[in-house]
């Protein structure tokens, strides 16, 4: 944990951000609210799993919120590919949420190994 002075300085934080707002704009016309609510709330989870870990100043508690953060960034990524299927966003905006979705889980997993 010494290596980050606060939560905002976690790449993958900075990322599941940038994320969580794209994902917000995209959808924000979207009329079906439970599936809209659900995916939001799934990335806001990945950014506040990060952070909240981070705050709890412990190596062990860091570590299971990046789990659990790890986690919800694959439930994004299955609430994007429905998303496709419905027809809510364009193929070019999933697969770019796809992979940034993926990255950040990359970065979760070598945080994980280096804790």
């Amino acid at each position: 944990m010494a290596k980050y002075q606060r939560f905002e300085d976690i790449i993958a934080w900075q990322k599941a951000k940038e994320l969580t707002v794209r994902i917000y704009k995209a959808l924000g016309n979207c009329r079906d609210y439970g599936f809209r609510d659900q995916l939001q709330r799934a990335a806001v989870s990945v950014m506040n799993n990060i952070a909240e870990g981070f705050e709890r100043q412990t190596e062990k508690e860091f570590k299971q919120y990046l789990y659990i953060a790890k986690g919800s960034s694959g439930e994004v990524r299955s609430m994007l590919i429905l998303s496709r299927e419905l027809g809510y966003l364009e193929e070019k905006e999933v697969t770019e949420f796809i992979g940034l979705s993926e990255e950040i889980s990359r970065i979760l997993t070598g945080i994980i190994k280096a804790i």
